[in-house]
């Protein structure tokens, strides 16, 4: 994994915008119309050379494939893995619960509305081990003219399987994340193992506390967290650190977050997971002022940070200043070369869900971007 050695890196945290017919073709999937598979997989691998390049045109220097193969950054596991046969699963968010008309406004989008999160209810197999080759070798093939910038592919993390997928087949929490831990280690080596950077999704140590552990308190659900973590890292043994990076988020959501648990809670657990680099929100409202929590807690060697400077729920363009401002409190605190410049979350973390123009997107990228050259200037006194 590339460091900021000479200058802020910038990346993002993996879901871009879809093209409309290709969620149309992903919609009709959904909803058990018949789509041909090659016609689809020929769409999804045109609309990754499409959003490479405009990854590289807004000045991203770590690039992915926008998550254009998946309906969701977790729900795509369905597609890949067998045991998820159950009855659906309803969630509760806890700081929704308070603001009932505002929930029906987040529900209702027509990204969630539309996902389908059926329990785990027999033994977790692969089913389908070509489908990470493919996002492979689909991205591969559109880096063929950018071969200097650096790749990523995302991946759901145990966690957060087990966060959407309700357990009703293995007689604990521990033999469920074992479980998916295991069918999981294919995907994250295959990605590993084609030199791509493997990103896993790790919502559950965030968004998992108001949402699957609500009713625990603070310790209890410490605790689960850092089975989590557990979980994930027995997946993960085979792949070296420098080669992982893992998102942390409380939730793509435009919600109060009121109940959001703080990052000072989480971040010591967050710090025993093995990827060495950890991205977190830090653009938006409920999370921006925790880049103080650096100020007490050290971050431990060979870690970086990947702070979103951009926020993934509003239209308004980010300043570069603004940017390059919030680039530099985490510089000073942890180190100019332990920081890449990110987003909160992805702006298209289910198929359908615009809560950003997608014009508007490519705008806050290469104002993300302006920032880091700014910052830049700064730190390097280029």
């Amino acid at each position: 994994m590339k460091r900021s050695t000479d200058r802020f890196l910038t990346t993002h945290t993996g879901s871009l915008p879809r093209p409309d017919d290709l969620i149309r073709m992903m919609y009709a999937k959904q909803e058990g119309v018949p789509v041909d598979a090659a016609a689809l997989s020929r769409r999804v691998a045109a609309a990754v050379g499409e959003v490479v390049r405009k990854q590289a045109a807004a000045g991203i220097d770590v690039i992915n494939d926008g998550e254009m193969s998946k309906p969701s950054y977790a729900t795509y596991v369905t597609d890949r893995l067998d045991g998820f046969g159950g009855t659906g699963n309803t969630f509760v968010y806890q700081d929704l619960a308070e603001f009932p008309n505002l929930a029906k406004r987040v529900f209702g989008d027509p990204g969630r509305s539309r996902r389908k999160t059926p329990a785990c209810n027999a033994p977790i197999r692969v089913r389908d081990p070509e489908a990470a080759r493919t996002d492979v070798e689909h991205l591969k093939a559109a880096l063929a003219s950018f071969e200097a910038r650096e790749a990523f592919l995302t991946a759901a993390s145990p966690g957060v399987i087990s966060l959407f997928f309700r357990n009703e087949h293995y007689p604990t929490d521990e033999a469920y994340l074992s479980a998916i831990a295991e069918a999981m280690r294919q995907e994250y080596e295959t990605i590993a193992n084609a030199g791509i950077v493997l990103q896993i999704d790790c919502p559950d140590l965030g968004m998992g506390r108001h949402i699957q552990y609500a009713d625990l308190s603070l310790g209890e659900w410490r605790k689960k967290a850092a089975l989590h973590v557990e979980a994930l890292n027995h997946a993960v043994a085979n792949i070296s650190p420098e080669q992982m990076r893992m998102h942390l988020c409380w939730g793509n959501y435009e919600g109060p977050h009121h109940c959001d648990v703080p990052l000072d809670d989480v971040i010591d657990i967050v710090f025993r997971a093995r990827p060495s680099a950890i991205a977190l929100e830090a653009a938006n409202p409920r999370h921006a002022h925790e880049w103080k929590v650096f100020e007490t807690r050290k971050l431990p060697e060979g870690k970086i940070l990947i702070p979103g400077v951009i926020e993934s729920k509003s239209n308004f363009i980010e300043h570069p200043e603004l940017v390059a401002q919030r680039i530099g409190r985490y510089a000073r605190l942890v180190g100019r070369e332990n920081v890449i410049a990110g987003s909160d979350c992805g702006f298209g973390t289910w198929v359908g869900q615009a809560a950003v123009d997608p014009d508007v997107v490519w705008a806050k990228m290469a104002a993300m971007a302006e920032g880091a050259r700014i910052a830049s200037r700064e730190f390097w006194k280029h």
